[in-house]
């Protein structure tokens, strides 16, 4: 048997760790830190995702085959390093090749290196210039720290006070730490956007089940920018032929160029795409799984995903199978009240055992023996069925059986995929 680690404590890793359970070969998942929503799937730990040394001091005590690294902070303060020089295999790009996540700078002087359409931006290093900027250029304006902040790094302003305000946040209140020293200020691009996650072992891409995401925390994308509040699997908008275009011109350009710099991308590479008039453009790379898109992709997966990932750390992607269903995914996020903003948490958490098979766990703790909130996102619950209507009812039904004081969730997630199915 083999045993393995999974590197994160969220939804996306719970995902992870399910499907990796698909396996017979896998004997116990250790789960670094983990929650206690995952405990029937996996050991949990309690190891923090960015504290390395314990991290690899655990991994080599324990003597595990393999370690997925999910999360974006580990992978580029160079977790994966860390453990092959240990001689531990991982999934996950290097600290060099997870740079394409860790600075939007270095993202976009690659893009223009390798000719691959993206939004035109102008990068800052001066408050006083970048105040300069905003005040006469087109709006809307899309303004975003250079490094990780966790998904809330990106502002998009529609007046000339909502740009000055997010340049200061950034640059003068350091509202994302040292992440926001540096900017980007984009243009605005308009059209549907496209999440698609892809495996790569730096020389073959292969890309999964396109999916939407609502980022929006109310209906009919109102309120604040979240981590996400559902998805849906596949997105309408993109089509073979739009499949085809972004093979051409973003997946595999991307794959070469990380390649040709010394940088092979080994892993999850994650596109954000906007369909513009004038074609595809990438918004943002992410160096690992999204998340929630993980969990409506991975449902959907029929081919094992261990060894698609031992595929991506060899180098033989190209001749490993990837099957997918021939089906629709919905994922409906339950959140605390009051999040992204602010939100208490410790309320008990009722889970009834015919939804707990699709219910990802992302934020959770035990006390005496219940479980309880611990997180802003707390649960996200998937269907999957032959239709989007069906998966969407579906998904919605089994979340109603969910309760927790303060929960809340969107009424509406897949309904823009669905009426763009229908025409």
């Amino acid at each position: 048997m083999l045993n393995l680690a999974v590197i994160g404590g969220g939804g996306r890793e719970h995902a992870i760790i399910r499907s990796l359970r698909k396996n017979p070969e896998i004997g116990t998942i250790y789960a670094l830190p983990g929650n206690a929503g995952m405990k029937p799937e996996a050991e949990i730990t309690g190891i923090p995702a960015t504290d390395l040394d314990a991290i690899v001091d655990f991994c080599c005590e324990h003597h595990l085959d393999y370690v997925v690294v999910a999360p974006d902070d580990p992978l580029v303060l160079g977790c994966v390093d860390a453990l092959e020089a240990r001689g531990i295999p991982c999934f996950g790009p290097r600290k060099n090749a997870a740079i394409l996540e860790g600075s939007k700078v270095f993202a976009k002087d690659f893009m223009k290196r390798h000719q691959i359409p993206t939004a035109a931006c102008h990068v800052f290093t001066q408050v006083e210039d970048a105040l300069a900027f905003v005040s006469d250029c087109p709006l809307p304006t899309v303004i975003k720290a250079d490094g990780l902040a966790l998904g809330k790094g990106v502002v998009i302003a529609t007046t000339r006070q909502e740009a000055e305000d997010a340049v200061r946040a950034s640059m003068e209140r350091h509202a994302f730490g040292h992440s926001g020293d540096r900017i980007v200020i984009e243009e605005f691009l308009t059209g549907p956007e496209v999440s698609v996650l892809a495996f790569t072992d730096g020389k073959t891409i292969r890309p999964m089940v396109s999916s939407m995401d609502h980022k929006r925390a109310g209906d009919h994308d109102t309120g604040l920018n979240t981590g996400g509040m559902g998805t849906v699997a596949p997105n309408p908008y993109y089509t073979e032929d739009i499949a085809r275009i972004c093979m051409e011109t973003i997946f595999l350009p991307t794959i070469r160029g990380m390649a040709e710099e010394g940088r092979p991308f080994q892993g999850c590479l994650y596109f954000g795409l906007m369909l513009t008039p004038d074609g595809p453009r990438v918004i943002e790379y992410n160096c690992r799984f999204g998340d929630p898109e993980t969990q409506v992709v991975l449902p959907l997966l029929e081919s094992d995903l261990f060894t698609i990932m031992r595929a991506c750390t060899e180098g033989t992607l190209e001749t490993t199978e990837i099957r997918f269903r021939d089906a629709h995914a919905c994922c409906v996020i339950l959140a605390s009240s009051g999040y992204p903003v602010s939100y208490k948490k410790g309320f008990p958490l009722n889970i009834p055992d015919e939804v707990r098979p699709d219910t990802f766990v992302a934020g959770a703790a035990e006390k005496d023996g219940q479980l309880v909130t611990n997180g802003g996102r707390v649960l996200g619950v998937t269907a999957v069925a032959p239709t989007l209507e069906q998966a969407i009812e579906e998904a919605y039904r089994k979340t109603e059986k969910i309760s927790f004081e303060g929960a809340f969730c969107r009424h509406d997630i897949g309904q823009r995929a669905l009426r763009a199915w229908k025409e």
